[in-house]
């Protein structure tokens, strides 16, 4: 019975760390398509400028979504078209290291929310949707093999694992 539990943490584990490192990879090769092909820094503001006006005349754009893109991301397009593909490589590695692996992750969530926001759902957009949030809900595992777990700081993201070691050592 103890080694069939031990098998399935070990199965789980290869699960959470594929998952970790391939939804690291996705962002990391967003941004960097971004760079390369899209030409966002060859001529800045024009592709982001264009995807902004587009998804102001879709219908399955949320009101208060358009007030945003028309208010603070067309306003400011310039400062997203370079901030976002450095975010996405940055959070890209750092997933792939497993560094500030949980914030990384709601990052990439509040990135994706509102690429979905702006009219864009296709497969890939709910692959990683779902590949987030199956992240979350198991984090127990996606600390394996991670710089995290190495350094410690996975527990400065998880207060209850934080406070039962507190605990322990307090005895």
């Amino acid at each position: 019975m103890l080694k069939n539990k031990k098998m399935a943490e070990v199965g789980l584990s290869t699960l959470f760390i594929a998952m970790r490192v391939l939804f690291g990879l996705g962002w990391l090769l967003a941004g960097i398509t971004k760079i390369t092909n899209k030409s966002w820094f060859s001529e800045p503001g024009v592709f982001l400028a264009d995807y902004l006006h587009h998804a102001l005349n879709k219908e399955n754009v949320p009101v208060f979504h358009k007030h945003l893109i028309e208010n603070i991301a067309l306003e400011n397009v310039m400062f997203f078209n370079y901030v976002i593909p450095i975010v996405q490589i940055a959070v890209g590695i750092v997933i792939l290291l497993g560094l500030m692996t949980l914030p990384s992750i709601f990052i990439c969530l509040f990135m994706h929310i509102n690429f979905i926001l702006s009219g864009n759902i296709n497969l890939m957009s709910l692959v990683l949707y779902t590949s987030a949030f199956t992240l979350l809900l198991g984090r127990k595992y996606i600390y394996r093999l991670s710089l995290d777990r190495y350094l410690g700081t996975e527990k400065l993201f998880n207060p209850n694992r934080a406070k039962a070691a507190s605990l322990i050592q307090a005895d």
